[in-house]
């Protein structure tokens, strides 16, 4: 099968691009820089110059699926910055995927597209959406995941998996947090890492991918999930213990938490300061609120189930570093 895959450059998109060349699949990807086309071509995909504001038919000349993973995901940024990547540029991938004769779009979608702030446990895919969420990243995927899902019709499918954090060999975003702050004594943990969470390895979500290339109920969307829940702070102890590091005991309140958020977000703005808060009202929620979930339509409209457990991802990436 002929796939393009946008965010090929990135943790999700790259892994995703690495097991599909290896299963016999043609895998183009949208690069933004020479940097990028390496990585792609590492990966044994081609490069295809474009971007979510310029990518054209053209770009997807022949491909059968298309598989979107890029985002705007970053803690901070311009205010229009999730908006314009996250919807705006998910509905040019849309446009472009119909015209250029694609039949399956698979969109990596969140479970930040039901949160607005609250504890969330023991959710599925029936939880409603929060297109009005007071966080941006949330708020810009739900608003995205309904274009995809409103996308579907005959000839066009449309697919939603939705990881919750996703982690393991390969990862750009936390791991090397958890990391720099490990190393200078900056970790501390939001309401003592009591929160629980599910989570998604790496390998599970691409098997989910691959799944979803033929299978699935168009339209619809799916958690994609490892076995179980977990503490905030027995996961990330975990991952930082595979980097042979201890993160410490200092905690703060969780209240204290999003006031450090609002405050430093207020002052970013409203004096254009440089670089980011050092804690965003997202991430201080994110550390705070329980997000459990639930997988089984997946599994039974799927066919899903994680191919790595927690504790063998967790055993297996302090050798992957």
């Amino acid at each position: 099968m002929k796939i393009f895959i946008t965010g090929a450059s990135g943790f999700v998109g790259g892994a995703a691009a690495r097991a599909l060349v290896a299963k016999g699949h043609e895998v183009l990807a949208m690069s933004r820089s020479e940097s990028s086309d390496a990585k792609i071509r590492a990966a044994g995909g081609a490069p295809v110059r474009c971007d979510l504001e310029d990518v054209a038919a053209g770009h997807l000349s022949g491909a059968h699926a298309v598989i979107h993973s890029a985002a705007y995901v970053e803690a901070w940024g311009p205010k229009d910055a999730w908006h314009r990547f996250n919807v705006l540029g998910t509905q040019r991938m849309l446009d472009v995927a119909k015209a250029a004769g694609v039949k399956r779009f698979i969109h990596i979608g969140t479970e930040a597209a039901i949160v607005h702030g609250q504890d969330i446990q023991g959710a599925d895919e029936s939880y409603p959406l929060a297109p009005q969420s007071p966080y941006p990243y949330c708020a810009t995927k739900a608003q995205a995941e309904k274009l995809v899902r409103d996308a579907n019709a005959q000839g066009f499918e449309t697919v939603v998996l939705r990881p919750r954090f996703i982690w393991g060999p390969g990862d750009t975003t936390l791991l090397p947090a958890i990391e720099g702050m490990a190393k200078d004594g900056g970790w501390v943990w939001v309401g003592g890492g009591k929160a629980v969470t599910s989570t998604t390895h790496i390998d599970n979500l691409v098997h989910a991918i691959e799944l979803a290339l033929t299978g699935g109920t168009p339209g619809e969307a799916y958690f994609i999930l490892d076995d179980g829940d977990v503490s905030m702070r027995e996961m990330i102890s975990g991952m930082a213990a595979s980097r042979n590091l201890t993160l410490g005991d200092k905690a703060m309140p969780a209240w204290l938490a999003g006031v450090i958020g609002a405050v430093g977000e207020f002052a970013w703005r409203t004096f254009n300061l440089k670089g980011k808060p050092l804690l965003t009202r997202h991430e201080a929620m994110v550390m705070a609120r329980d997000c459990t979930l639930v997988d089984t339509k997946a599994r039974e409209q799927l066919g899903y189930s994680p191919v790595v457990s927690r504790e063998e991802g967790l055993a297996k990436l302090g050798s992957a570093a």
